[in-house]
């Protein structure tokens, strides 16, 4: 059964860490960040960033995020794996769902993640 999942969050920390960087090379850098999920997700979530900056202050970046809570009301836990961009002040990102526990265990899907820094997500979710 096919479902759309609208939820908003608050980033409540972020511990950022370089790993790779000097001059005239795009700045690498780790993050670890914990967000607090509301709407037809309620709970909390873990992710770690990877993330490439350009000289401009863009950047690409890769997460595996790990939701814990309720998602359109089913307990368990969902990973999540984020490709995207930030650009002025926002980060867009494209999050695929790669596993899940509990009542979420079947679920696949994908959607859309904005953050500025607080944020939301949409995601098309089937409940296999």
């Amino acid at each position: 059964m096919p479902a759309q999942i609208d939820a908003q969050f608050q980033i409540t920390s972020w511990e950022e860490t370089p790993f790779d960087d000097g001059t005239g090379v795009a700045r690498l850098t780790e993050a670890l960040v914990a967000k607090t999920y509301t709407g037809d997700i309620e709970g909390t979530s873990t992710t770690k960033w990877l993330m490439a900056y350009a000289p401009d202050k863009t950047a690409a970046f890769v997460g595996l995020e790990r939701i814990k809570g309720t998602v359109s009301g089913k307990h368990g836990s969902l990973v999540l794996r984020h490709v995207g961009t930030f650009a002025n002040g926002s980060a867009d990102a494209s999050p695929t769902v790669i596993s899940g526990t509990n009542e979420l265990k079947t679920v696949s899907g994908s959607g859309d993640f904005t953050a500025n820094p607080a944020g939301s997500i949409t995601l098309d979710l089937s409940f296999d």
